[in-house]
């Protein structure tokens, strides 16, 4: 069985959970938070983040979300999410980095910082105006998400790929942490209300952090 290192509320993990899901992977959840991250976990992953994948049978660890995709598109076949021409894999890599890096940095990381780390961790207010640029930063690139979906298919071409697992995780926490405004995104939302309705994406909706609460339209399919 897998074990699959995690924080509820981390976008990388949450991608990894939505491949496993997809590609039909049984596994077990084991929560490390990243201010009381165990020995263990260190000895696991010496730079301290989720996720980490694991399986004792097979004498596997591998960290970071890109390393364990990347494993398991070599593995199994089935539901691939890197796929296509070299170009088209190219196209989906690109957009994963995309929101893996530049998502993160402008909106989920701030959003995480404000409204969780400062709440749990350092007992502070959070900082609005960087809530503020974090949530116009949102709509930019939700602006770009528009495009994607009104050009293509998916966000990467013909057929679901990382490109939307990765920008799906990544949204799901900023809408967790009421961070995304939908006004004049109807593209975006189409896209991410189609996505909330599929089984691999289910069991996100359901969990919730101590003390922070989601707005009330995070676990609706059409919210």
């Amino acid at each position: 069985m897998w074990l699959l290192y995690q924080f509820p509320l981390c976008p990388f993990s949450r991608k990894i959970r939505l491949q496993m899901g997809e590609k039909g992977i049984a596994y077990d959840l084991v929560r490390e938070d990243p201010w009381a991250a165990s020995d263990m976990f260190f000895n696991l992953n010496p730079a301290g983040r989720t996720p980490v994948l694991a399986n004792e049978e097979k004498s596997i660890v591998i960290a970071d979300s890109r390393a364990i995709g990347e494993y398991f598109e070599e593995t199994v076949e089935r539901a691939p999410m890197i796929m296509g021409t070299a170009a088209q894999r190219a196209e989906i890599r690109r957009l994963t980095a995309l929101f893996d890096e530049n998502f993160f940095a402008d909106v989920t990381e701030p959003l995480l910082s404000e409204r969780m780390k400062k709440r749990l961790i350092l007992r502070q207010p959070p900082d609005s105006k960087r809530l503020r640029d974090a949530m116009r930063m949102a709509h930019g690139h939700l602006d770009y998400l528009d495009w994607l979906i009104d050009t293509r298919p998916w966000l990467a071409g013909p057929t679901m790929s990382m490109a939307d697992l990765a920008a799906a995780a990544q949204i799901s926490v900023a809408d967790y942490l009421g961070g995304i405004d939908w006004t004049g995104h109807e593209s975006a939302r189409g896209w991410y209300s189609v996505f909330k309705s599929r089984p691999s994406f289910r069991p996100l909706l359901t969990e919730r952090m101590d003390v922070i609460k989601p707005p009330a339209h995070y676990a609706q399919v059409d919210g």
